[in-house]
């Protein structure tokens, strides 16, 4: 009968089960590594509510009043004053385009004056709005700030202020995405989504594909160099890259009204590299990985953290130090930096460098490797 169930046979099958799964290292290593792997990352990396942001303060006077509202934005534990050589020799507006902070306060001359005086003075605090949800708590709890800072101050001889609602003229200018639209800050990033999955999973399954088919022989017996090999591999898929690129950049100008208001030769740059880059990764993939479920699982090890400690989803700065180490050596992190900059600050070539450079590196690195591991044997 089919519902007449032999122990013995099932107990036969879970043995050898049990033994294909023993024998499929990789697999069984995924399976344990990714669930501790996520737990850790959503438990303690993710913070949707980002504190001590770097920020730059421009005191064009210094009173126990400016000096209080200072002391004030410290204790909220949202803004960490950033000073420096830096910040003498570059304005806020380059500060915030190139990513050093995500605030600048400026506190003109004559504030102390003109509050004591019931003029209602101005105080500009400048937020580099190009990912809301960043930038959104701190810009919400700055007025509150400042209220709490001057209501410490006002007492003796000052009680008489107290009585004044809105006694300082707070604004806000949230640069590069004034409206908080979401999708000014997801589209792009998208751009650097879709070509970390498909450039590392497909150069990773054409190596290993090659094992599966037994061709990997014909390609060994050819006289090329393993450096010829990969370029020559990586090549065809450099330009389905490029496709990819242009279809999402089309895209988030024409469906999304995302701006572009860089220089399209550094974005070109940017995805040029980063293209090379992954492709180099899903290359010493494939000299990992024996089959092309390999070659996709271990390409889901890295795109789980790299989805995670970029910044795509969650607010980088919102993350612990140590999750902030890891995001770095991540390309997707860099590459983020330079398609939002470029698209949404305006950012030149000068700007991006460092996140250019980060890309190289890593290119450079995953190349070696690939070099190293290279099978020139099917043994």
């Amino acid at each position: 009968m089919a519902w007449d169930l032999s122990t013995a046979r099932i107990s036969g099958i879970f043995q050898k089960e049990f033994i294909q799964m023993r024998r499929d290292k990789l697999t069984f290593a995924m399976m344990l590594v990714i669930p501790v792997m996520q737990l850790i990352l959503f438990g303690f990396a993710i913070n949707t509510d980002p504190k001590s942001l770097p920020t730059a303060v421009y005191l064009q006077e210094h009173t126990p009043i400016t000096r209080s509202i200072v002391s004030g934005m410290l204790q909220s534990g949202y803004f960490e004053i950033h000073q420096g050589a830096e910040q003498a020799n570059l304005s806020s507006e380059q500060l915030l385009r190139q990513g050093k902070v995500a605030f600048a306060l400026t506190i003109p001359a004559g504030f102390t004056r003109r509050l004591l005086h019931g003029d209602k003075p101005q105080l500009l605090l400048e937020a580099d709005a190009s990912d809301p949800a960043a930038s959104s708590h701190a810009v919400a709890q700055f007025s509150v700030i400042v209220e709490r800072a001057l209501r410490h101050e006002f007492r003796g001889a000052l009680s008489y202020l107290q009585a004044k609602p809105d006694a300082v003229d707070v604004h806000v200018l949230r640069n590069y995405n004034p409206e908080g639209i979401t999708q000014y800050n997801i589209v792009p990033g998208l751009l650097g989504v879709i070509l970390t999955m498909t450039s590392v999973m497909i150069t990773a399954i054409a190596m290993t594909r090659e094992l599966e088919r037994g061709t990997m022989e014909n390609l060994l017996a050819l006289p090329a160099r393993p450096v010829e090999v990969m370029v020559g591999k990586i090549l065809p898929y450099s330009l389905i890259g490029i496709v990819q690129t242009c279809v999402v950049l089309g895209a988030a100008m024409g469906i999304f009204q995302v701006p572009f208001t860089g220089a399209l030769v550094t974005l070109a740059a940017g995805v040029a590299l980063f293209i090379l880059a992954n492709l180099a990764l899903g290359f010493t993939f494939s000299t990992i990985a024996k089959t092309q479920m390999e070659a996709m699982q271990l390409t889901f090890f890295f795109f789980l953290p790299s989805i995670l400690l970029s910044g795509f989803m969650f607010p980088f700065r919102g993350m612990p130090e140590w999750a902030q180490w890891l995001g770095e050596v991540l390309p997707l992190t860099h590459f983020l930096r330079i398609v939002r900059g470029v698209m949404l600050k305006g950012s030149q070539l000068a700007d991006v460098y460092p996140e250019l450079a980060a890309i190289v590196a890593f290119m450079a690195i995953m190349g070696v490797v690939a070099m190293l591991r290279y099978r020139r044997t099917l043994d």
